[in-house]
Formats: C-alpha cells, sequence, structure tokens
C-alpha cells in the first residue's frame, strides 16, 4: 500500500485493514502454500470451557456440522488444481460429536492426507461405535493419522476448573485409551496459569509417566502448549516494520500455509477462512472456495498479534 493513498489513521486499533491507528502500514500475510486445510466440524461440543477459544459449548450451534459431501468438495478442489496439501486438520467444538466425523477421517486418510484431530478424548470420542472405527482406521493408515487431546492442565483441580468437574479423569481415559492402543498422539496445553514453561513440561512429565502415557513432555511437538488470548487485552499492533524488529518471519505464521473451511448456520454452503481462531469475524472470511481463499490476509486482529506474532503459536501439526 501506498502510504500517500492510505486512509486517514483511526484512533481506535485493529480498525483498518491497511493502516494502524498510528497510520502505519499493517503487516499482511501472504498465502506461501496451503500446507494444512482445517475443518472445523461444527462448534457443538460436550463441555463448555471457561476460556473456550470459539466459544465451544453443548448450546453454540453459530457453526453447523460440516458434512462428508461438503469436505469431499474441497478434497476435490486441492487434487483438481494441484495445491500440494499435506495435510487436513479437524477440530470443533468437539468433532466426535459429528456424524459424519468417522467418514470423513477415513475419507482425508485414504486419498494419502496426513490427518490431525483436536478433541478433548471425552465421552464423544469413547462411545463403543467410535472407538471401533477408530481401532480399524488407525489399523489401516497408522502415522498417518494424529490425535492431538486437549489437557489444559497436569493438575486435575487446574484442569477442571477450566473444563468442569470430572473432567480430568475422562480426559486421562481417552487419552490412556489412545496410548495403549498404539495411536500416534499428543497433547495441547494451556499457559492460562502463568507458569515458567518448563514447569508446566515437567509436571504433564510426571502425569505421562504416572499413567504410562507415551509422550515426552520435553518435546513441543508431543505437548503443545498455546500461548493465551484476550481480545480485551491491549496488545501492539504489528506493522511491516515489526517483521524486522521482531526477527519473525511472515512465512512462519499459521495464514501463510493454512485456512478453515467453516458452515455457518443459515447459510447455503461453506465458507473459507484465514484462520482457526477467528470463525466469527466477517473481516477473515476469504470466500467459498481455496481458490477465492488464497489472498492476503491483514493482521487485523489481536489475536494475530497476541498468538501468533508475538506467541509464536500454530493450531497445524
Amino acid at each position: 500500500m501506498n502510504m500517500m493513498s492510505a486512509p486517514p489513521a483511526s484512533d481506535k486499533k485493529f480498525a483498518h485493514p491497511g493502516v494502524t491507528a498510528k497510520g502505519e502500514r499493517r503487516a499482511q500475510v501472504a498465502l506461501r502454500k496451503l500446507d494444512t486445510l482445517w475443518f472445523n466440524t461444527g462448534t457443538l461440543c460436550n463441555v463448555a470451557c471457561e476460556h473456550c477459544y470459539i466459544e465451544s459449548s453443548p448450546s453454540n450451534d453459530r457453526l453447523v456440522y460440516l458434512t462428508h459431501e461438503e469436505m469431499c468438495a474441497y478434497l476435490d478442489e486441492i487434487a483438481r488444481d494441484g495445491l500440494g496439501t499435506r495435510e487436513i486438520g479437524f477440530t470443533g467444538g468437539e468433532p466426535f460429536m459429528n456424524p459424519d466425523m468417522p467418514s470423513m477421517l477415513e475419507t482425508a486418510l485414504a486419498r494419502g492426507f496426513e490427518v490431525l484431530v483436536l478433541t478433548n478424548a471425552m465421552q464423544p470420542m469413547m462411545r463403543p461405535k467410535i472407538r471401533e472405527k477408530l481401532l480399524a482406521i488407525q489399523n489401516a493408515y497408522g502415522e498417518k493419522l494424529t490425535m492431538r487431546v486437549s489437557l489444559d492442565h497436569y493438575s486435575e483441580k487446574l484442569h477442571d476448573e477450566e473444563r468442569g468437574p470430572g473432567a480430568f479423569a475422562k480426559g486421562i481415559e481417552g487419552l490412556s485409551w489412545l496410548s495403549d492402543n498404539g495411536f500416534t498422539i499428543n497433547v495441547a496445553g494451556r499457559t492460562l496459569w502463568h507458569e515458567e514453561e518448563k514447569d508446566v513440561r515437567d509436571g504433564f512429565a510426571a502425569l505421562f509417566a504416572r499413567e504410562n502415557i507415551a509422550i515426552d513432555a520435553q518435546d513441543p511437538a508431543g505437548l503443545v502448549l498455546f500461548p493465551e488470548m484476550d481480545e480485551e487485552a491491549d496488545v501492539p499492533e504489528i506493522t511491516t516494520a515489526c517483521w524486522g524488529i521482531l526477527n519473525v518471519d511472515p512465512a512462519d505464521m499459521m495464514c501463510a500455509s493454512s485456512r478453515m473451511v467453516v458452515k455457518r448456520k443459515g447459510a447455503e454452503k461453506p465458507a473459507v477462512l484465514a484462520c482457526t481462531l477467528l470463525p466469527y469475524d466477517a473481516r477473515f472470511e476469504l470466500g467459498t472456495t481455496l481458490k477465492e481463499a488464497s489472498s492476503s490476509v491483514p493482521l487485523n486482529h489481536p489475536h494475530c498479534a497476541r498468538f501468533c506474532v508475538l506467541g509464536g503459536g500454530s493450531c497445524s501439526g
């Protein structure tokens, strides 16, 4: 953008896609390659976490269940246009509440993609029919499938403060079942409690050893610790100069290599978004096809700064 033709700066942060409140050029991220395509299977969840990134709950159906047929249309587009996508991710809500989840999972794997599933490993995943299907899929595709279990904290007390009484025990039961049956697994923890990273990893390491769970808590890929976001917090806007100042490469941002498909309640067809963390912000809806969604993304939200640029967070495997 030529600053001579830029609109006047606003006194409010994150108000304009091209310029910051101070009138500086806002950073944008170009899609380098669609390495990961996420499918949000719906925002319904069996629990309502205190600090859920996208407010999933047993009653939130703002994003409705995506269907197997709708998913396949995007996989067809990847094949037709030779996009070279490596990974398909499934998130929610809780993906295993969606009745099409087993068929979507199997189809994505059968088409040769690596697949990452974000789950709380609780009752929806632990239903006998789902476990039977998962075992068959794991037996057929092995390490092509990774299950990432949300376990906010290594202590039952703090985890249950976030997810409700009994959630820790149920999550451990599901995680142990996955580990015992040879699934490729990792855990997603949270940094809500402002502990030193070493203490968090050591706490999870002790938990995994106690429960005989096959995860190396010292491995950042085995235990993924997500930075927290607060839309009301005062965070800096990211300008084009910030890349050099912070020594951060825009190619490392999530939106440089991924997109997410959602189906909004009442919508005729799914939409493609720039980010897994911003499902309700219309500014980050890029179109209905992957081709339409290949445009650059202005970093025009506090989450862009806090989670991605400053926090180094990424949902992808």
